[in-house]
């Protein structure tokens, strides 16, 4: 019974994920929580959290105990050199000891302060992943947009190959047109399922590329939600020069460079509290047990008596507590040119930052150049695509009162098609550039 209800879960579980037709959003939530290089910067970024909780129990005390036990066998020497009676022993020495930091020129607080600036950096780096897939799965959805839309294209150009192939079967039949008529449009009809063909293929391909970004354990019945676009679309309404601010705020790579610098400059002032001495203090408590396994007699041939563990505990039982001082005075130099290295570090971090903003302005004015040239070749493609219907309707109308030849009208149907996919090429491209300018100017992905 168990066992059929969990095989029926499962089902339902397949069947839902078949039926399923996953949103913009929805990919990218669901690569954000899945992707497994996402989840592999997330380790990253729990490590560094993980090593600010130890910079921080630093200030804390270190408490240690430890018990010994030693038992010694066989003769000794004494000071002369001669060897003494058998002193089989056994010892046993019990302390719990603890030490604390008073001063070391602030370098637990700096140390702290530089591996916050660590984790902040890594939490951005994991910002900017999540970006990146982002943008990766917005580009190869709208990829699988843009073949479905020339799947309808060439769909509907095969269905008037159709309605022309089965005019010219019966006008020939008939002997109203010659048989390289048909012959012609059967041609072309062939031509049009190919063309339908490829243009499903590169749809399930565009499909299985998109699946494969979000790593998903089965591609075949994945499916995306249709997704109504405006077949006019809007001149670009930011230019670089209004969105290099904003890219400059919120990209994750120039805040995790800016982290970086700060984490730099703080290890720079941790490098210099080796010029400073460290007070630290400690205290601790102890006691000890010795027992003779042969304690042997007295001078008065009386047996020696030996107190007691738990006496000799009390009465050996003590307490210190001590004050040290690590005053540096000579190492080499070595403490100068680590400082040195430090500030080289720092400018190493500033010119990471100047390289990322560079790289930063460099996507933003691509971005800007591509939706501005896309725009103007989507509009030239819509002047395009008008021409072609024009021609089209001429020729049809041309075709049906006789005055035009089969060859005349597939060639300009076949240049309409053409001028649609041209259109809807550079309606997806503009779309996208689109996108990638909205998102450097902080507007979230969507569709």
């Amino acid at each position: 019974m168990k066992k059929s209800a969990v095989f029926l879960l499962t089902l339902l579980s397949v069947l839902a994920f078949s039926q399923k037709k996953w949103s913009l959003q929805e990919c990218v939530n669901y690569a954000i929580e899945n992707n497994l290089q996402v989840i592999q910067n997330s380790y990253n970024t729990q490590l560094q959290e993980n090593s600010l909780r130890i910079a921080k129990r630093d200030y804390l005390p270190s408490v240690s105990g430890n018990i010994n036990n030693t038992a010694s066998f066989g003769q000794d020497r004494d000071t002369s050199g001669r060897i003494t009676d058998s002193k089989d022993n056994f010892s046993n020495t019990a302390n719990v000891g603890a030490d604390i930091l008073l001063f070391n020129h602030g370098r637990l607080e700096k140390n702290i302060r530089k591996t916050e600036f660590e984790v902040e950096a890594s939490r951005q780096d994991l910002e900017r992943i999540k970006d990146d897939i982002s943008l990766q799965i917005a580009q190869q959805y709208l990829s699988v947009l843009l073949n479905r839309e020339i799947s309808k294209i060439s769909i509907s150009t095969l269905e008037n190959a159709d309605k022309l192939y089965q005019r010219a079967k019966i006008t020939t039949e008939v002997g109203t047109t010659p048989q390289t008529i048909l012959a012609e449009a059967e041609a072309a009809l062939a031509r049009e399922k190919q063309n339908v063909k490829t243009a499903e293929i590169n749809t399930n391909r565009s499909l299985f590329a998109l699946a494969m970004l979000l790593q998903l354990p089965e591609y075949k019945n994945f499916d995306i939600q249709e997704v109504p676009l405006e077949n006019m679309l809007d001149a670009p309404l930011y230019s670089a020069e209004n969105i290099i601010g904003k890219a400059y705020e919120n990209q994750p790579q120039i805040k995790a460079a800016e982290s970086r610098i700060k984490s730099a400059e703080a290890q720079t002032e941790i490098t210099q509290t080796a010029f400073w001495p460290t007070i630290s203090a400690n205290a601790g408590i102890g006691t000890s047990y010795f027992s003779l396994f042969n304690a042997g007699t007295d001078i008065n041939g009386n047996k020696i008596k030996q107190s007691g563990f738990f006496k000799q505990y009390k009465d050996n039982f003590g307490q210190q507590i001590g004050l040290l001082a690590n005053i540096p005075i000579f190492n080499k130099g070595i403490t100068k040119i680590q400082v040195e290295q430090s500030k080289i570090n720092e400018d190493l971090a500033r010119n990471a930052l100047l390289q990322q903003k560079q790289q930063v302005l460099q996507n933003v004015q691509q971005a800007q150049f591509d939706a501005e040239s896309n725009y103007e070749s989507y509009l030239a493609a819509v002047e395009s695509a008008k021409s072609s219907q024009l021609a089209l309707d001429f020729a049809e109308k041309s075709f049906a009162a006789g005055r035009s030849t089969v060859y005349d009208l597939n060639s300009a149907r076949n240049n309409y098609a053409n001028a649609q996919g041209s259109v809807a090429q550079a309606k997806y491209n503009y779309l996208f550039s689109m996108k990638l300018l909205n998102f450097y100017a902080g507007i979230p992905l969507s569709l």
